[in-house]
């Protein structure tokens, strides 16, 4: 009995005592049904979770399955001094070492503490919650793809061995709070739904893989801390698409993550909505346009190109056009489309773009369009040629 007198009293007093700056400076942000709370302190998010929490999370510190966890902290790792992002930079050596030691300037008793990292800004979480009867689900969430945005299945950064990796800055951090009492392979599959709306977040955003042509499912380094209320009377058993669980779970995350991604790297459907901007994941930007420009006829005024190519590229309509000509190219690589009718149908939209925008005059097809040449370098041709001509009027 005095055994587990003692480790209880140990045990509350971990979850108790924290420095005194913790107490003094952290920042309340939210706070579930079911009493948890959540707070920033300095580079950290911090969730406060109240007695009888089950987690599940992919950290170095504590991660997989736990009953005994008191906090979780998402935390920004500021790489000041080095530019390489090797694991061992780290302060301790490793990312276990250094995650334990951030616990502990926290404030936090390491033993009872998992915790996730990211370059993002803390300034910048994000914080959905939906509820339904006597359900409730929070999603918070800190993201960057800017950098590091990857689509599964994409050319490796590395390899391992030995336990030694790169950092590549840029993550998707989830906690996700779940007032409900779920099982552990239940919690598992919580993963799943967050992961698949998260997703969904990033394809809806359009935004690219910075190392294939595809579209991001995520980034190389993303993490989730999903947590769970064994004090509660509600037993959900399924957070699959099928529950409202599931359908609140994903909810949260996607909203989540939009406000998130939107805050951190102004990746929105506004900046979303221009044709440079969606060519960036086949490497097509300024200087290509301006080398194909450059080719063609009429006068040789670099500057004016470029003033005439950013006001046409954001022009809704040809964005419209750019993004029907785009899932052609992405049909044809997944073996949905034959080369040849992609080909056909993709030139038949770039004949159309007169119309869609109005133009006096046509360009040349005959000249500029080839089949025996990618998509991408026909449209190139086209829409350079247009931006040349100065036919385009953005304030018509």
């Amino acid at each position: 009995m005095s055994g587990k007198g003692n480790e209880k009293e140990s045990l509350d007093k971990a979850s108790t005592e924290k420095k005194p700056g913790y107490e003094n400076d952290k920042q309340f942000l939210w706070q579930s049904s079911n009493g948890d709370q959540v707070f920033r302190f300095n580079n950290s998010i911090i969730v406060e979770l109240a007695p009888g929490r089950s987690t599940l999370s992919t950290s170095w510190l504590n991660g997989g399955y736990k009953e005994d966890l008191r906090h979780i902290y998402n935390h920004q790792v500021l790489h000041e001094n080095d530019d390489s992002h090797e694991a061992d930079s780290l302060e301790g050596g490793s990312i276990d070492a250094y995650a334990a030691i951030i616990a502990e300037r926290l404030g936090l008793e390491p033993s009872y503490s998992t915790g996730l990292m990211t370059a993002a800004n803390m300034e910048n979480v994000a914080i959905s919650t939906h509820s339904f009867r006597n359900l409730e689900v929070t999603a918070v969430v800190t993201g960057g793809i800017d950098i590091n945005g990857g689509r599964a299945g994409d050319p490796a950064s590395y390899h391992e061995e030995d336990g030694q990796f790169k950092m590549i800055p840029g993550t998707i951090n989830i906690i996700l709070l779940i007032g409900a009492n779920v099982p552990q392979y239940a919690m598992l599959n919580a993963v799943v739904t967050a992961t698949e709306a998260k997703t969904v977040a990033i394809q809806e955003l359009m935004a690219p893989s910075k190392y294939s042509e595809g579209i991001a499912t995520g980034s190389g380094t993303d993490m989730i801390a999903v947590v769970a209320d064994k004090t509660s009377t509600n037993h959900s058993k399924d957070t699959g698409k099928h529950s409202k669980l599931g359908e609140l779970i994903g909810k949260c995350v996607i909203e989540a993550t939009q406000k998130a991604l939107a805050q951190q790297t102004d990746l929105t459907p506004l900046s979303q909505c221009d044709m440079l901007v969606r060519l960036k994941r086949f490497a097509v930007d300024e200087n290509k346009y301006w080398e194909v420009a450059s080719m063609l006829e009429g006068e040789k005024n670099e500057l004016e190109f470029i003033k005439q190519l950013r006001n046409l590229a954001k022009n809704p309509a040809l964005v419209g056009t750019t993004s029907s000509v785009l899932h052609i190219v992405d049909e044809i690589s997944w073996g949905m489309i034959p080369g040849k009718p992609g080909i056909m149908a993709a030139f038949a939209a770039m004949k159309g773009i007169p119309e869609t925008l109005s133009l006096d005059k046509s360009p040349p097809f005959s000249r500029l369009l080839n089949e025996n040449d990618p998509i991408i370098d026909n449209w190139i041709r086209v829409t350079a040629w247009i931006a040349k001509s100065g036919m385009y009027d953005a304030g018509e």
